[in-house]
């Protein structure tokens, strides 16, 4: 079976995964939305993502070292840490963890992915790299968990120059009456 291609991110209500001035501090999850992502990596078994995700992710590699941890977070740097990731950047020359930077485009990695033998879900972060595997077509899945806030601008979820795809609802989840998963199955 051909493994998915999955989107996830936080987004607020407008579309946006960060705000204009680059702030996402309003898409701090709440522990519920937390406990959904812990359950949601599980599903993966490499995450693709591009330099400013990589960059912001990277405090889970010494999380814990200043200040303790609770058992969500403990849980979340158990699965996140030793989960293979590729990061695609121009600008970066090495990254650390359980990483290495990708040597083509994301379309040629996630067909080499999809070649090797392997388990999960490729999991894509970040909205650029998201936009390359959506125009080649390659993306099987869109996942947003929305936040009711207007930014007002931003990094778009979805690219601007998006072609059409249709898409079939898979599932929805409501959290704390406040939070909203929405997960779309591309339908071909």
């Amino acid at each position: 079976m051909t493994r998915s291609v999955t989107y996830s991110m936080n987004v607020s209500l407008d579309g946006y995964i960060v705000g204009p001035d680059g702030g996402f501090d309003w898409s701090a999850p709440d522990p519920d939305v937390f406990r959904f992502w812990i359950d949601e990596i599980r599903e993966v078994g490499v995450h693709l993502m591009g330099r400013r995700l990589y960059e912001t992710m990277l405090y889970w590699e010494t999380a814990g070292r200043d200040a303790p941890l609770d058992e969500a977070e403990l849980e979340w740097v158990a699965l996140w840490n030793p989960l293979p990731k590729v990061v695609f950047s121009t600008t970066l020359s090495a990254v650390r963890g359980h990483a290495r930077l990708a040597s083509g485009g994301v379309a040629e990695e996630i067909e080499r992915l999809r070649a090797e033998p392997g388990e999960g879900d490729i999991a894509i972060g970040g909205a650029t790299l998201a936009a390359e595997a959506a125009a080649a077509g390659l993306i099987d899945e869109y996942r947003a968990v929305v936040y009711p806030v207007l930014v007002g601008g931003g990094i778009p979820f979805f690219p601007r120059d998006e072609r059409r795809v249709d898409l079939e609802l898979v599932e929805t989840r409501t959290f704390n009456s406040k939070f909203v998963y929405l997960r779309h199955r591309v339908t071909r």
